[in-house]
């Protein structure tokens, strides 16, 4: 697997240092889990117990994303970071829950490595131009009709023709990849504290699992 460096605007790289962005495109169809998968999921499920949620914002990774969210205005507490985030729903849920093998592999790769990956149909966007910026009068969050208006100033994942979602928020309606997708662009967004070996390892994860099928 070859990844590569998305662009983040020197006004952000000014304001952020440390903040990244990293992607890969493969061949892969979304497909419903293997039993495999579902067992492996449930194995990181039974490594994940209640204390280890509490104590998880203390370990590095996970402390840098937390910091950053505070230096954008987010309270981590309440709009949590995309890994507690998790640990939360599989405390609720009694367990992570398989869904198909896109959403399975993104998960795991946030599990295994701390680092968030998103997924986006290949159709829709140009990787060659996707990177972080600032959204500016005029943008909306997708390229459907009456798709939402961005504020002004909001940071988001974008490419030279459109918006794809927010920093750290799911792709727009339509630019997710769906069923039958031949092409799929992963993406990984890292701040200053996550090691580069970490992000590189959830995208390779990530691309692990979907070409596994």
């Amino acid at each position: 697997m070859s990844s590569a460096s998305g662009q983040v605007t020197a006004e952000l790289q000014a304001e952020f240092p440390g903040l990244r962005l990293r992607w890969t495109a493969l061949d892969a169809r979304v497909r419903p889990s293997s039993h495999e998968l579902r067992r492996r999921l449930r194995t990181l499920s039974d490594r994940r117990a209640g204390a280890g949620v509490v104590a998880m914002r203390t370990q590095p990774i996970p402390h840098a994303y937390r910091a950053f969210f505070r230096q954008v205005g987010l309270d981590p507490d309440a709009a949590r970071i995309p890994s507690e985030e998790a640990a939360v729903r599989r405390l609720l849920q009694g367990g992570f829950q398989s869904r198909d093998t896109l959403n399975d592999a993104l998960l795991i790769a946030l599990i295994e490595t701390g680092v968030p990956v998103w997924a986006l149909d290949a159709r829709v966007v140009d990787p060659r131009s996707l990177g972080i910026r600032v959204a500016e009068i005029g943008d909306r969050l997708g390229s459907a009709a009456g798709a939402a208006a961005l504020p002004v100033g909001q940071l988001v994942v974008a490419d030279a023709a459109r918006v794809h979602a927010t920093l750290f928020g799911e792709p727009a309606p339509g630019h997710a990849p769906g069923n039958g997708n031949g092409r799929i662009v992963l993406y990984a967004v890292a701040v200053d504290g996550v090691p580069a070996i970490h992000v590189e390892e959830a995208l390779w994860v990530a691309t692990d699992v979907l070409e596994a099928g």
